[in-house]
């Protein structure tokens, strides 16, 4: 099941350098005599190692408390996707550094499975357009907005991601196609163990449509849609279960609102009477502090899954549990 990897001058000298400015990974080496299946990132980890059992070694690539969209392969990060038998990866353009990676790497005989592929993607600014609906000149400063924000982007490759939200995971009803296309994976890399990977996924997916039911239905019952969130991340749960979000940054959790944004952040709570401002671990909550301050409401958090905390990892959480929670925050925010 090894496959010598084709390294080239240029791609192990830019490995050099990323790796010599970074942490060291947590990821750990791959085993013989098991399907070894490297993830991209927290939930895609969760759903292989759920699927695959005791048949499957599965890799995370990403170390507990590094936020994803800041960080880049090692070494060794490149050394277990070329021994690999399944490589799974989020897509919709939240990995700027796949396509680097797998040209550098034979994947003759490697399964890449592209987790988002089937969903339908929104668009990066689609999300927005109902938080920015109150504004008579929301759409002409909304397409200015994102002019300018497309061509920060277009400064950093490394991080960029593209035209679409790439957070499907954080819906469960996206979630569910996510699984599905890891199961094919697998059952693609050794099909001898098919049937077994179809019972697991068989509970996985009951899981899953079973939270998708308790957001349904608790969803629809509170007196707010709207919410404000740390980082743009959340505009498929919106969209499955009919709320409006607010960020306060965009599709990735850095940079600074602008005046204007934290005076659009500053209406959209008062116009809909918003008591709660979401923060996330990963990421420095004291912008979401100082707003919630000033707005006199108080902050919670909402789990992006991207990434766990070490005090996470060490509590065995996983993607059903760290959702659940999250429900718990939206239904006691949102009332």
């Amino acid at each position: 099941m090894k496959r010598k990897t084709l390294w080239t001058i240029s791609l192990a000298a830019a490995l050099v350098v990323a790796s010599g400015c970074s942490s060291q990974s947590g990821a750990s080496t791959v085993e013989e005599g098991k399907v070894n299946v490297v993830t991209s990132f927290f939930p895609l980890y969760d759903f292989a190692r759920t699927i695959g059992g005791e048949r499957v070694h599965a890799i995370n690539m990403i170390p507990a408390g590094v936020e994803p969209h800041d960080w880049t392969p090692k070494s060794q990060d490149m050394a277990n996707i070329s021994k690999a038998q399944v490589f799974a990866y989020q897509g919709a353009g939240f990995e700027g550094w796949t396509d680097d990676v797998l040209g550098g790497i034979d994947t003759e005989g490697l399964v890449i499975v592209e987790a988002s592929r089937g969903i339908s993607l929104m668009e990066a600014a689609e999300s927005l357009e109902e938080a920015h609906a109150h504004d008579e000149h929301a759409e002409e400063g909304h397409e200015e907005g994102h002019e300018e924000h497309a061509e920060d982007e277009a400064q950093d490759e490394a991080h960029d991601h593209g035209d679409y939200d790439p957070h499907t995971w954080l819906s469960p009803r996206s979630a569910l196609q996510m699984a599905n296309n890891l199961l094919d994976g697998l059952r693609q890399a050794d099909p001898e163990h098919a049937e077994e990977y179809e019972r697991n996924y068989a509970e996985l997916e009951a899981q899953l449509v079973a939270l998708d039911q308790s957001y349904q239905e608790r969803l629809s019952t509170v007196s707010n849609k709207e919410m404000v969130v740390s980082h743009q991340a959340f505009g498929y749960l919106a969209r499955d279960y009919g709320l409006v979000q607010m960020p306060i940054m965009g599709i990735t959790p850095d940079g600074e609102p602008t005046a204007q944004d934290l005076k659009k952040i500053s209406e959209f709570v008062k116009e809909h009477n918003v008591t709660y401002i979401f923060t996330e671990a990963l990421v420095s909550d004291e912008l979401a502090k100082s707003l919630a301050k000033d707005l006199g409401v108080e902050t919670l958090p909402l789990h992006p899954l991207e990434g766990l905390t070490e005090a996470e990892q060490k509590a065995g959480e996983t993607y059903i549990s760290l959702m659940e929670q999250n429900l718990e925050q939206l239904a006691k925010a949102l009332k």
